[in-house]
């Protein structure tokens, strides 16, 4: 039996030294989409509608295809940062690395073709 206090265990294993960098690129991109959404559904609601001629002459304009990338893409990117501390906290096996990388893949694949397809709109 050991009489080790749960410091004392854990002591030996260190700290990660990311824990704080996460905590502050979760809170900036919160901070950032504070601002992105409203602006893309005010650049995005007027093509809300139209044809697909109208939608490519809308996105053609440079302020919504730059809002519309920027708000998705940071929007996968946090949902790929929430995921992974959702993962830490809540999976306790080996398959936690596999889900956490597999996710973040599937985001950054889903942001890189939202920035393909606004590309596409716009040019």
């Amino acid at each position: 039996m050991s009489y080790m206090t749960d410091r004392k265990r854990a002591d030996p294993w260190g700290s990660a030294k990311t824990g704080t960098q996460h905590h502050w690129r979760v809170k900036v991109q919160s901070v950032a989409l504070l601002v992105l959404i409203p602006l893309f559904l005010i650049a995005v609601a007027p093509a809300i509608g139209k044809d697909y001629a109208g939608v490519t002459d809308h996105f053609a304009r440079p302020f919504p295809a730059i809002v519309a990338a920027l708000a998705l893409t940071v929007s996968f990117v946090h949902f790929a940062d929430g995921f992974q501390t959702l993962i830490e906290d809540y999976v306790h096996n080996d398959w936690a690395k596999f889900i956490i990388i597999g996710m973040t893949c599937l985001c950054w694949g889903a942001a890189a073709v939202t920035i393909f397809a606004v590309a596409r709109l716009a040019l």
